[in-house]
């Protein structure tokens, strides 16, 4: 009788790139997906056939459709964003012959179900559980629409964890041996569109433990493309009197292009950018050096610096007690973000004994088989200490936030605070909950409220105690006790809690299957497709080989396979994919054809 296994994934969801990993064998194995590949764009496309699975959706979960920084991000995908229902942005596609809309956690999702069928392949057997990373900076409303994501995907998520924590992790892991006494890492993590830096202590018996955060969810590669984009843009209009800025398709190609030339220029001083029609039948060439590259993005760079500044100084530690400084993320290939790493901790050799795009993964694994309880020293001996990155209040009569949680807390933590009413004989006390530095309330991130009544009383009389109690995930659960009446009100806050009701998530777990059944059918297509073009390849082949034997075929038979061939390429020049039926329909009468005669002349 074969005793099921407990198994967990670990899972590097991305801005622009994925990744998932597994423990077996003592060891973490890093998932290849069907392409071969050891990481998988963080893409869904939508096509008139299916999906591909693989703009990003990171930069947009949990957020509200108002902020800012979205709205400026909306300018420059090539996807179209809408305000949906209670101020949540929506994703507007073309699929199937019909606009539909998705929110940020469904295409999340798309993402975490193609890893979490990676996985599947590989070990055989059904995945249920799995740790899922965040960056650091992700407030308690990003967090928990991830979670949501993860739910949506078909999976129990065991714990969110932050980035750099989970390349900590990766790191300590490595290091174990060679670690005699308390070191402090510096973890640097700058993506594909977010930064984290992360201060962290690790002792010689494996505990790590977070002293500090710093970053912004709003800083990675794909703002370094972003101000090449508009550089070539203009460059583009100077030079042709064109300006191509609302040309979404010429954007989007040129977005590719400078990404790629992102990458060349961290190993050669220049590169060219040639795109073929990009407007209007207008070719497009132009040379950008390493040079150009980091004087159009100084201002990002310099950010990353003043980050490590601020986390050292949260932290109260100098430079020169930090013993390494270890690379995460693909961005961190870049040759300036090293040089002025380096620089700045006064000649400093930075560590690369990870991996940079799969550390984060890596660490979620070993996060992952030690919550389902793996056994071996290796995992079983890890003690992680994760802190808040912002810190969380509520706001008061004057408009200011009153801190509850500072921030670099440690986690999980629960802290209380006493209010009391503002005014005579009031019935209710609301507490809007902020998560932020700034002193006015509402300058920070809100991320909801909830009330709690209070026995009518003179101004100050009535007092609430209110309690924030914040899990391993960084998921925020806020009470208030009345204390004359000892009565308590609790709720989970988010901003967005009405979007992801139970009704909801069923209706996502629903739409999920039937994308997937709508995808297997697309790949059994396309598969014969495929198999009656090889065949017509195939029979040709034959066609010209046994033609130049003694064997060769009588006029009357090469007319009728010249013909069958003919009539079976037409379904191949339409340009729309047709039926399964049809292809395997148009495959068997050519065989019907073909395969007598040639089996005669070989």
């Amino acid at each position: 009788m074969n005793r099921y296994v407990a198994v967990a994934i670990g899972i590097d969801l991305g801005t622009t790139y994925s990744c998932v990993g597994v423990w077996q064998n003592d060891q973490v194995e890093i998932i290849s997906n069907d392409q071969g590949n050891r990481t998988m764009p963080s893409c869904v496309a939508f096509t008139n056939g299916g999906r591909l699975i693989g703009e990003d959706a990171k930069r947009l979960i949990g957020r509200r459709f108002s902020d800012t920084k979205l709205q400026e991000d909306m300018k420059l995908w090539p996807f179209e964003v809408i305000k949906g229902s209670n101020n949540i942005p929506k994703i507007l596609v073309s699929y199937n012959g019909e606009n539909k809309e998705f929110s940020a956690e469904e295409i999340s999702s798309m993402v975490l179900i193609k890893l979490k069928e990676a996985a599947e392949k590989f070990l055989g057997k059904t995945v249920r559980d799995a740790v899922i990373t965040v960056p650091a900076y992700f407030d308690d409303s990003q967090r928990q629409a991830t979670k949501d994501a993860g739910h949506v995907a078909g999976l129990n998520v065991l714990q969110i964890i932050n980035e750099p924590t989970s390349a900590a992790i990766a790191y300590g892991l490595d290091m174990k041996n060679d670690i005699v006494r308390d070191i402090n890492v510096l973890i640097f993590d700058l993506g594909g569109g977010t930064f984290d830096v992360s201060l962290v202590t690790i002792d010689k018996k494996g505990t790590i433990a977070v002293k500090a955060v710093a970053g912004d969810t709003h800083l990675g590669g794909q703002d370094f493309d972003n101000t090449m984009v508009d550089f070539f843009v203009e460059q583009f209009k100077r030079k042709h009197s064109i300006d191509i800025g609302k040309n979404k398709r010429a954007l989007s190609r040129l977005r590719v292009a400078c990404e790629k030339a992102k990458r060349v220029l961290s190993s050669i001083i220049d590169t060219t950018i040639d795109i073929d029609s990009l407007h209007d039948g207008v070719d497009f060439s132009m040379r950008i050096s390493r040079a150009k590259f980091e004087k159009l993005n100084e201002d990002f760079f310099s950010k990353c610096i003043e980050m490590v500044e601020k986390c050292l100084g949260d932290a109260e530690l100098h430079k020169k007690q930090i013993d390494e400084v270890v690379l995460v993320g693909g961005s961190t290939r870049i040759p300036k973000v090293q040089q002025l790493l380096k620089d700045f901790f006064q000649g400093k050799e930075l560590s690369k004994k990870i991996h940079a795009d799969e550390a984060v993964a890596y660490g979620a694994t070993v996060l992952a088989a030690k919550l389902i309880g793996c056994s071996g020293k290796k995992v079983s001996n890890l003690v992680l200490i994760d802190v808040v990155p912002l810190s969380l209040g509520v706001e008061v009569r004057d408009g200011s936030l009153s801190i509850i949680v500072n921030r670099n807390s440690s986690i999980p933590t629960k802290k209380e605070r006493n209010y009391v009413t503002a005014d005579d004989y009031q019935k209710v006390i609301t507490f809007n909950v902020y998560q932020g530095e700034r002193t006015r309330a509402v300058d920070n991130n809100w991320l909801g409220k909830f009330e709690v009544a209070v026995p009518p009383a003179p101004k100050g009389k009535s007092q609430v105690r209110v309690a924030f109690d914040i899990d391993a995930n960084g998921i925020l659960n806020c009470s208030g006790v009345e204390l004359t009446t000892g009565l308590k009100k609790g709720i989970i806050i988010t901003n967005y809690k009405e979007r992801l009701s139970t009704e909801n998530i069923e209706k996502m777990l629903d739409d999920a299957h039937k994308y997937k059944l709508k995808d297997e059918d697309y790949k059994k297509t396309i598969f014969a497709r495929n198999a009656l073009e090889g065949y017509i390849d195939d029979v040709k082949s034959k066609i010209k080989k046994i033609g130049n034997t003694t064997k060769r075929f009588n006029n009357k038979d090469l007319q009728l396979m010249e013909t069958a061939i003919e009539k079976a390429s037409e379904i191949l020049k339409q340009s729309r994919v047709v039926d399964f039926d049809e292809y395997q329909k148009a495959l068997n009468q050519l065989e019907k054809v073909c395969l007598p005669i040639i089996a005669q002349h070989v």
